[in-house]
């Protein structure tokens, strides 16, 4: 009995390897052949069956290069946006080695693991999962590079004064990227949602909002301070650079705490932003220089924000005495130094500078805002001359590059140190003295800028004769006589003339 037991054993194994090999396709045993993927082996929803493990690889890796190609589009707002394919975001297949797997499955291992296999796909389809990944870093690059497409800038209100009307528009809120949030929420969503196509993903913003409302803006009716300066006896293109600078402060809004400076809202001084050449100074004269005359705006505002009572952050007097204002009075700009006129708003509200100029030559600066000072409260500003200087002697340039009868003559500066006092009255008593600046003008003394270009060497010689002496008035008086036309001589008797009656 254990002899046939143990046949019948021999038989049976006998036979389930025949079978085995039975169901297992006869090209699979051809040594020459390369192997083949069996049908129902899949990746994701591409076949591979009857591919060889070359002709797997390509098949994926096409459908690599197309999901590559899906465009993942990152949304700040509804309104900002930008689309980016997966492989500008570092898309990669992360699991190649499943080709491999593929083409072994039912095809290598010993007899059971391979029947076992082929039985399985006889009743199931067997799919591997394509495996991917981003690269964070190109995402980072990417939401930085595109700032300006996926960021709002917010708008404040305004406000503007027509015939004395107040217009108001309302503002519109800002948005702004959180790149650190936005990146974990771009690689969350890649490596949990994502479907493998077109995706849109809403990233974190920073919420802005605007300055102003129409509430608050509706209230800046009080006028807090005005001052004016007149140019009235200014060229054209001086009145020309006054208008121009005025104009671009027109309108202003300066909010709480934020702090103006008058160059950025004129400059640049150019022809291009409708500015002329006129005399400023420069180095003890008055020379002709583009923008020439807008200090008399800085000047005037700078009066204007003095009795608004705001902070004056940055102011420089001029190197000489203006005509336009008295000592300590005046703010000079310079856009070659940076040099410039600033204040902020220390106020609970914000303010409005309404700029004018006039066509009988006057600047006007007015500051609307609340008014919140006391009634009782007044406040003047006061100058302290502290030295007077008297110019001495005259000055001589010499232009070479000029003719004989070129002549400028600059006028004499006296020279002052001065300071400027806020002074407060309660009831009209004063009860404080506050010192704004300290101010120091150059004496320059009269100066006369002379032509010495001439052919004739007499002349030549009675010119620099002339400038020797160091005196302006003989100087112009040599001049005169070197350029005067010479007298007309009498007609001859062939020409008709008559001598006079003895």
């Amino acid at each position: 009995m254990r002899i046939i037991g143990k046949a019948l054993g021999y038989v049976l194994v006998f036979m389930v390897t025949f079978i085995i090999f039975a169901l297992i396709p006869a090209d699979i045993s051809r040594a020459n052949t390369k192997p083949t993927v069996l049908e129902g082996i899949y990746v994701d929803d591409i076949s591979l069956g009857g591919k060889t493990a070359e002709e797997a690889f390509a098949l994926v890796q096409e459908y690599v290069r197309e999901l590559g190609q899906k465009q993942i589009t990152l949304h700040s707002t509804d309104n900002h946006h930008v689309s980016i394919t997966a492989d500008e975001m570092g898309f990669g297949w992360a699991n190649p080695q499943i080709i491999r797997e593929a083409v072994a499955l039912g095809q290598e291992g010993n007899v059971i693991t391979r029947y076992k296999a082929l039985k399985d796909l006889q009743h199931s389809n067997v799919i591997y999962e394509l495996e991917y990944y981003f690269d964070s870093a190109m995402i980072a690059d990417i939401i930085m590079e595109h700032g300006e497409e996926l960021d709002e800038q917010p708008v404040d209100a305004t406000m503007t004064r027509s015939g004395g009307e107040i217009v108001v528009s309302e503002g519109r809120a800002g948005y702004a990227v959180d790149i650190r949030s936005s990146i974990d929420i771009v690689m969350d969503y890649l490596d949990e949602e994502w479907q493998k196509d077109d995706a849109d993903i809403y990233l974190e913003v920073l919420v802005t909002e605007p300055r102003g409302t129409y509430e608050e803006l509706s209230q800046l009716t009080d006028v807090l301070a005005t001052f004016k300066t007149s140019f009235s006896t200014s060229n054209y293109n001086r009145r020309t650079n006054i208008a121009r600078a005025t104009e671009l402060i027109d309108g202003t809004l300066v909010y709480p705490g934020e702090e103006f400076a008058t160059l950025p809202a004129i400059t640049p001084f150019s022809g291009e932003n409708g500015y002329l050449e006129a005399g400023s100074f420069s180095r003890g004269q008055l020379v002709d220089t583009i923008a020439g005359g807008i200090c008399q705006v800085s000047s005037t505002l700078y009066n204007a924000a003095l009795l608004t009572e705001l902070d004056i952050t940055e102011r420089r007097p001029h190197s000489m005495m203006v005509s336009y204002l008295p000592p300590a009075f005046d703010a000079m700009i310079t856009e070659s130094a940076n040099w410039d006129l600033r204040f902020e708003n220390n106020l609970d509200m914000p303010i409005y500078i309404d700029a004018q100029t006039t066509s009988d030559g006057n600047i006007i600066f007015t500051i609307y805002g609340k008014e919140e000072r006391p009634a009782n409260r007044s406040i003047v500003f006061e100058n302290e001359i502290l030295e007077e200087n008297i110019p001495q002697g005259e000055t001589i340039y010499v232009n070479a590059a000029q003719p004989i009868g070129y002549t400028h003559i600059q006028s004499a500066y006296i020279g002052y140190k001065a300071r400027l006092w806020k002074v407060i009255y309660i009831d009209g008593a004063e009860t404080e003295r506050i010192q704004m600046n300290s101010s120091s003008y150059n004496a320059v003394p009269r100066s006369l800028t002379v032509g010495t270009a001439t052919h004739d060497p007499e002349a030549q010689a009675e010119i620099n004769a002339a400038i020797a002496t160091g005196s302006i008035d003989h100087i112009v008086h040599v001049v005169h006589v070197l350029t005067a036309p010479p007298p007309e001589e009498p007609p001859t008797e062939e020409g008709g003339w008559d001598p006079p009656p003895e």
